[in-house]
């Protein structure tokens, strides 16, 4: 177990946490005393049918999905019942570097992205008396629980908007997880995730930083120097100041633990292996919202997935932020998501 300030309400907002009890995972362990940290904004209707999830993305918390939550906003608490759930493993629920005993650190047992979701569930169900979902969307590892839920739950949502990923994780995003997590481990002070602190694999973090930024953003960002936009000086100013910045304070394990989770994620696993009849038991309206320069996720693979969901519709946002546009770097990348959520609440269903 490591104390890291990083994973804190002081860092990311107040948060609830949701006690799972002895939670058993997909593959065989079982989490005791495991809790999930969630965030909710907005009122449940007497109904229980204006809830709105928004699970969140690989190293992310429910505070860097906040800035979609407002008045005016699709998801406006005025109107809906909006849950943030962090991930298990994500560093504010249970998660390596805050587990003691015999799956602490580098022994934490391997997730699922079914493992989030069957625990989001009974967060819903039975602690805050949720009984169907207006809609379920995230971004990245968030669109892989939309996925799920849509797949898994499929009586409880009406509508879905996977945003910037699949249903399936495809072989070039399993190659690209597999590129970034050789460069962290990479650094000797790594240790086979025994370190002592999170800071001691400091090179480490750093080198996936990068490998995050060369795939993150679009090529045209970076060669018509258009990161001077944002208050960067320099390509090396823009490295350390966005992409380090992020990654530098998280702990190594937690990150493994997630990045070993979004590469085995597939839904086709509840139709026997067969993605497209997995997809076609959606009975959700599904938005597939996709970014144009994105290099994790292609367009082509958002749409590939997408043609196999009845009555769905495939959204394409032009962004030079690829698939870091979801962070609404760029005011017009926040505006067209928000805009799409808001079409898709607004669909009768």
């Amino acid at each position: 177990m490591h104390e890291n300030p990083y994973y804190t309400a002081e860092q990311h907002g107040d948060y609830d946490l949701f006690g799972l009890g002895d939670f058993v995972l997909e593959h065989g362990a079982t989490l005791r005393n495991a809790s999930l940290a969630y965030k909710t904004f907005g009122r449940l209707n007497k109904d229980a049918d204006n809830a709105i999830l928004f699970p969140v993305m690989f190293s992310g918390t429910h505070a860097a999905m906040v800035p979609y939550v407002g008045k005016d906003l699709a998801l406006d608490p005025d109107r809906y019942f909006i849950v943030i759930p962090n991930q298990i493993g994500g560093g504010l629920s249970t998660s390596p570097h805050n587990t003691q005993g015999p799956y602490s650190t580098a022994a934490f047992p391997e997730l699922s992205i079914g493992d989030d979701v069957r625990a989001q569930h009974t967060l819903l169900t039975d602690h805050l008396g949720v009984k169907s979902l207006q809609l379920v969307t995230g971004w990245s590892m968030g669109a892989q629980q939309t996925y799920e839920w849509a797949v898994r739950y499929p009586h409880m949502v009406k509508r879905a908007a996977p945003i910037a990923g699949t249903a399936k994780t495809t072989p070039h995003c399993a190659l690209y997880v597999d590129v970034f997590s050789a460069a962290l481990c990479a650094d000797p002070a790594w240790a086979n995730g025994t370190y002592g602190s999170a800071s001691d694999v400091y090179q480490g973090l750093r080198r996936m930083a990068r490998v995050f930024a060369m795939m993150g953003a679009s090529a045209e960002l970076f060669n018509k120097e258009h990161w001077s936009n944002y208050g960067f000086s320099s390509v090396e100013d823009f490295l350390r100041g966005f992409w380090e910045n992020w990654f530098l304070p998280m702990d190594p394990n937690n990150l493994l633990c997630m990045a070993k989770k979004w590469r085995s994620g597939d839904v086709s696993q509840h139709k026997d292996g067969d993605l497209e009849a997995a997809l076609n038991s959606i009975t959700a309206k599904v938005f597939v919202i996709a970014f144009e320069q994105d290099m994790f996720i292609a367009e082509a693979d958002c749409r590939h997935e997408q043609k196999m969901i009845a009555d769905s519709e495939l959204i394409s946002i032009p962004s030079q932020w690829g698939h870091f546009s979801m962070l609404g770097v760029a005011n017009e990348d926040f505006q067209a998501i928000d805009a799409s959520l808001a079409r898709l609440l607004a669909t009768p269903v």
